[in-house]
């Protein structure tokens, strides 16, 4: 454990960028995937999958959340060298079980930080009263932030959205601010909207402009649709934001974090995604589906000759063999 925490918030360049935490996608082995191929200015934060209080709460769904969790000795190393933070994000509804985790948290591992999930829309998730159903729970959202900064030395941020069915921006986030957050990661949809139509940038700037009187210690991040480091930094700079948070704009670049990088090569994009298929092998061999893999492949099979046939061939791989048996063939015909 870390006993020398300060609020790394407060020390990064801004506008800093962070990769939003994603289910079966930021595991150990696609952050480090990512953070290898980023240029560190503008990469800063990684976060881990959304990891269950409840879950990790349970002497035997622990052993499976608690993989959520895992952080491979290489990416530590490759996060300290390049001064990345990560941060591990927490989500459920009991305040005492907030409190409980985020001390063992603190205690057994070794993050730079804990997030609070409050933004994820998933039906099942919200009709159980987690994450984004909190925002209609303004209170209770309030005891969750507290309990778990009693838990922990380590900054507390929370990540959420504009509102449930409509936008209210400007009473939950002040609700939120109450606490004094370390920061707030605004994603510019309700839940209702889930992933469609447009992220509100407006609304995200309404936010930050809340955040200035009441709490201006408190960072704000923006995230929804930025497709490009040039764009978020425009963003940041035109919405008044301490930093942007990326999505699904990693599925279309693993390379996103590296503005300079070209178009990378057939060659480089299959060197990354053996890369990624050892990696994920060594991490979790039998514990993970090896199909999980198969949504990454789509990102490094395209826009090359042949991908298409490349890609329906690794879709239907059913072991690691075979996938390297693949991309081995296909490498001897270049």
């Amino acid at each position: 454990m870390n006993l020398n925490i300060t609020n790394f918030w407060e020390v990064l360049p801004k506008p800093f960028f962070a990769l939003a935490p994603m289910e079966d996608v930021t595991d150990t082995v696609f952050r480090e995937i990512v953070a290898g191929l980023s240029d560190p200015r503008y990469l800063n934060i990684l976060y881990t999958e959304f990891t269950s209080v409840d879950g990790m709460s349970h002497p035997i769904g622990k052993i499976r959340v608690g993989e959520r969790l895992v952080v491979n000795k290489s990416e530590r190393e490759l996060l300290k060298q390049k001064n990345i933070k990560l941060v591990a994000q927490i989500w459920g509804k009991r305040p005492e079980l907030y409190y409980k985790i985020a001390k063992e948290i603190t205690q057994e591992f070794d993050f730079d930080g804990l997030d609070i999930n409050m933004g994820c829309p998933v039906k099942n998730i919200v009709k159980n009263g987690c994450c984004s159903a909190l925002i209609d729970q303004p209170t209770l959202a309030k005891e969750i932030i507290l309990a778990t900064k009693e838990g922990t030395h380590l900054p507390v941020s929370v990540k959420t959205r504009t509102g449930i069915r409509s936008h209210e921006t400007e009473s939950w986030i002040s609700n939120l601010l109450e606490t004094k957050p370390a920061a707030i990661i605004l994603h510019g949809r309700t839940q209702k909207q889930q992933s469609d139509g447009l992220a509100n940038w407006d609304e995200i700037a309404k936010g930050a402009r809340i955040r200035d009187v009441l709490s201006p210690e408190t960072k704000f991040l923006g995230n929804g649709d930025v497709k490009s480091i040039a764009q978020g930094i425009e963003y940041a700079s035109n919405y008044g934001l301490d930093g942007i948070m990326i999505g699904r704009g990693i599925f279309h670049n693993p390379w996103f974090f590296d503005p300079t990088q070209s178009t990378p090569d057939k060659s480089e994009k299959l060197k990354q995604l053996l890369l990624h298929t050892r990696l994920f092998e060594q991490t979790w061999g039998g514990l993970k589906n090896i199909n999980i893999l198969k949504r990454f492949y789509k990102i490094y099979t395209n826009d090359f000759a042949g991908a298409a046939r490349l890609r329906s061939l690794l879709m239907e791989a059913k072991s690691y063999s075979e996938v390297y048996e693949i991309i081995h063939n296909e490498q001897y015909m270049d």
